[in-house]
């Protein structure tokens, strides 16, 4: 287990790449769609949706040098981001089966609660 949390840093950059690359994908793909012709609330709602997994994965990607060191911040910072994203695959799980993204972020949100009291 020591050895698998020593890569914690880098598993959180590859959840926050992940994040980060498929809200940049749904923003394009919304856009490119049918919903991307006309400006209204459906079109914002769905852009949110890409920007809640932007944020969350540029934040955790941002997260890397404070974990390395051990930053009891940056292990909150990095929960919350991992809560967040858990709650938004929990919330549009009835319309988007997004299995992957709830995975990915349990694994690390369970890592990174590991590393945080293992260290």
């Amino acid at each position: 287990m020591n050895n698998l949390l020593n890569y914690l840093p880098w598993i959180i950059f590859g959840a926050g790449a992940w994040s980060t690359l498929n809200g940049l994908l749904h923003d394009i793909f919304v856009l490119a769609s049918d919903h991307g012709k006309q400006y209204d609330r459906n079109l914002l709602r769905l852009l949110m949706d890409g920007h809640i997994l932007i944020t969350c994965g540029i934040v955790l990607m941002l997260c890397v040098s404070g974990l390395k060191s051990g930053n009891n911040m940056t292990y909150y910072i990095a929960i919350a981001c991992c809560a967040s994203l858990l709650i938004y695959c929990g919330m549009i799980w009835p319309f988007l089966k997004s299995a992957a993204t709830t995975f990915i972020s349990l694994v690390s949100l369970c890592l990174l609660i590991i590393g945080y009291i293992l260290k």
